[in-house]
């Protein structure tokens, strides 16, 4: 049984590294159990997104992907930014294009994708980038899974060649139990040098406009909080 190292979600907000390592299980299935958890699979979902074994012993199916992305991505100048819409019908006739553009995607956008069990985390994201008419370096991404165990939150890095499908077959299809996430491949420090000047430039005006709505929101705070306080201070009686 492999054992990885995962990240424990306590509350809402409040990422805690865990120490201990987490336990995933991703044992060897022969073909009469492939084809017997195909069957109880495809007998719990509510929706028409079944699994299928095929002739040679694959299998497809249907993985659903939540983006959780921080940062911009980019897009083709020529383009407009790609709608949840323009993503379901997937990428449209379009010549090369070398000018670009950044803009953030849709807040926790979900694409659901048709894949094989042999198909591997890093064609996954390459696939979604496609979708999304995202141009930037897959290599800038990385799929995540999430689970939910006793109340908290785990979160584990999948590597390039790990199976989504397969990993769907194996949690079944309660979203609790596995779901997959796409996040920003962050290692530590930010590799700028991963991107070119218009990105970097891009990104600057972005950070630019992003601390100054944080210093607004802080002085709107600040004030907001001095003025209980004065109103306190009037409210209460002399003496």
């Amino acid at each position: 049984m492999p054992c990885r190292m995962g990240w424990l979600l306590k509350g809402p907000c409040c990422p805690i590294f865990q120490d201990e390592p987490v336990q995933w299980e991703t044992p060897d299935l022969s073909q009469a159990e492939i084809e017997q958890k195909i069957k109880e699979y495809n007998g719990q979902i509510n929706s028409n997104l079944f699994m299928s074994l095929n002739k040679d012993g694959s299998y497809t199916g249907f993985i659903k992907v939540q983006l959780k992305l921080v940062r911009p991505v980019s897009v083709p100048a020529s383009k407009k930014p790609p709608t949840l819409q323009d993503a379901r019908r997937g990428p449209g006739r379009s010549t090369a294009v070398r000018r670009r553009t950044s803009f953030y995607l849709p807040k926790d956008a979900v694409k659901h994708l048709h894949v094989l069990s042999r198909t591997r985390a890093r064609e996954v994201i390459e696939a979604l980038l496609r979708k999304f008419l995202v141009v930037d370096d897959p290599r800038k991404f990385a799929l995540f899974e999430r689970a939910e165990r006793h109340g908290q939150v785990y979160l584990r890095k999948l590597s390039d060649d790990e199976q989504p499908l397969r990993l769907r077959l194996l949690a079944g299809p309660n979203e609790k139990a596995l779901s997959f996430v796409l996040k920003e491949n962050d290692s530590g420090e930010v590799n700028w040098d991963a991107f070119s000047m218009p990105e970097l430039r891009n990104f600057l005006r972005i950070l630019q406009r992003e601390e100054e709505e944080h210093l607004r929101q802080i002085l709107q705070k600040y004030s907001c909080c001095r003025q209980k306080i004065q109103e306190a201070l009037h409210a209460c009686p002399l003496g």
